[in-house]
């Protein structure tokens, strides 16, 4: 998601642990006819390549028979996946912005329960709750979810001071030793990390210290979503690499043959606090 432009429009390991694109083969075998549906855009099938869906939510070991929960889903990117996924056997619940906290929250909201309502086929079941910046009513019941994911938005709530209550609300919707799946724009480990997360780019350990100090235990990282080509060092942060060209058509060319940005991919352990 790219919040990172949208200042003004949106309020808000274990040493040991192996790097493998561990996962189940039915999550697998499940994603792949859902991946080449007509139902997805050739312009998000496009962003495969870099965001390896496929990969990614067998590292999760997301199965149809789960209960999903997707925070800030955006415009719905990984919904056209994660929808028809657990259709049948699982519930995908999707925690949106607070629609209250800004036109533009309100407006993207208002997009994505559009294109929800467009295929109830593929969304009738998904149940739209919100991630809120103060509190509120709960991102899915309480201990209920076998797996909390978040892509690309983990700067977002760094930004605005609150990332505590996001994890939170998230450590609150697992079940016991639920899985927590984080995808997020990695920043350069020699660079001190920025505590607003400005530039879009988060550190890895960073990170993984944070969000163990929220109740989770890190289980295993993967490198499915990495770009060692991103140099990591743009004047327009993150959001100068595709897809959203902030730089618009300055060193396009180049910038898109970077692709999009390197992320670390991190599964995680609900513990008790």
């Amino acid at each position: 998601m790219r919040f990172g432009l949208l200042l003004g429009c949106v309020f808000v390991l274990a040493a040991g642990c192996a790097v493998s694109p561990s996962g189940n083969d039915e999550s697998a075998s499940a994603v792949e006819p859902i991946l080449s549906s007509a139902h997805r855009s050739a312009a998000n099938r496009a962003r495969d390549v870099y965001r390896h869906p496929k990969e990614t939510l067998q590292f999760f070991d997301i199965r149809p028979d789960m209960t999903v929960v997707e925070v800030w889903p955006g415009s719905g990117w990984y919904t056209e996946i994660l929808a028809p996924l657990v259709r049948e056997r699982g519930q995908l619940y999707a925690a949106q912005l607070d629609p209250a906290a800004s036109d533009y929250a309100r407006t993207l909201v208002e997009g994505y329960r559009t294109k929800l309502a467009s295929r109830p086929d593929l969304y009738d079941k998904v149940i739209v709750t919100t991630l809120a910046a103060r509190g509120g009513a709960p991102i899915a019941p309480p201990n209920s979810a076998d797996v909390v994911v978040s892509f690309r938005n983990l700067h977002n709530w760094m930004m605005f001071g609150w990332e505590r209550p996001a994890l939170e609300a998230m450590h609150a919707a697992l079940k016991p030793d639920g899985i927590l799946g984080i995808v997020e724009h990695r920043g350069d480990p020699k660079v001190e990390q920025d505590p607003k997360a400005l530039s879009g780019y988060v550190n890895e350990e960073f990170a993984i210290e944070l969000i163990e100090s929220a109740g989770f235990e890190l289980v295993n990282r993967s490198e499915v979503n990495a770009n060692p080509k991103d140099i990591k060092n743009y004047e327009k942060g993150v959001w100068t690499l595709p897809p959203t060209f902030a730089a618009g058509d300055v060193d396009r060319e180049r910038y898109a043959a970077i692709g999009e940005s390197d992320r670390f991919t991190l599964k995680f352990r609900k513990i008790s606090k």
